[in-house]
């Protein structure tokens, strides 16, 4: 991994409406230049889920960025070169992704799905914080890696290991 350059890094869900457009959000702002993100979706929603826009938008992220789109616009012969893959979601880790460009490292950094809770708003909403804090976590975990003394093995190793944390423990 060389100095000075940006990683390009994709998040994949199934319907690319909260957790991969959380994960693009806060690996944007953790990333300091380091890292752009992206994120997808094998059958994307189409829009954002409006509580992801919502606690995007009370983080002071800049929601007017995030849109829900396929996969397919990174695996297109003028797409970003990859760096990292991390699904986020149990169904978009056990679909058979495209070929990315670049041949990135992939992990898969499953957490529970908020758009899927059920409950009272608020109950509902704390679903959507506690996903943005999960992936908070190992997103920081991930960001801190140094990447210059890693060879590419130990790297994949760390990757896994920040996928298999507990969430309360990442």
């Amino acid at each position: 991994m060389t100095d000075g350059k940006v990683f390009n890094v994709l998040f994949l869900c199934t319907g690319n409406s909260a957790r991969s457009l959380l994960a693009e959000a806060i690996l944007n702002r953790l990333g300091e230049g380091r890292f752009r993100a992206f994120s997808a979706g094998s059958q994307p929603k189409g829009v954002p889920h409006p509580y992801t826009l919502d606690l995007l938008t009370k983080l002071n992220h800049d929601a007017s960025l995030a849109r829900s789109k396929s996969w397919e616009e990174f695996a297109a012969p003028d797409a970003p070169v990859l760096d990292f893959v991390f699904t986020v979601c149990d169904s978009a880790a056990a679909e058979t992704c495209p070929i990315w460009p670049g041949q990135p490292m992939t992990a898969h950094w499953g957490i529970p799905d908020p758009a899927a809770a059920e409950g009272s708003e608020t109950e509902r909403r704390l679903a959507f914080a506690e996903a943005y804090r999960m992936l908070y976590n190992r997103i920081s975990i991930f960001t801190s890696l140094p990447m210059r003394s890693l060879d590419r093995l130990s790297l994949q190793r760390r990757l896994d290991e920040i996928g298999r944390a507990l969430p309360d423990t990442a």
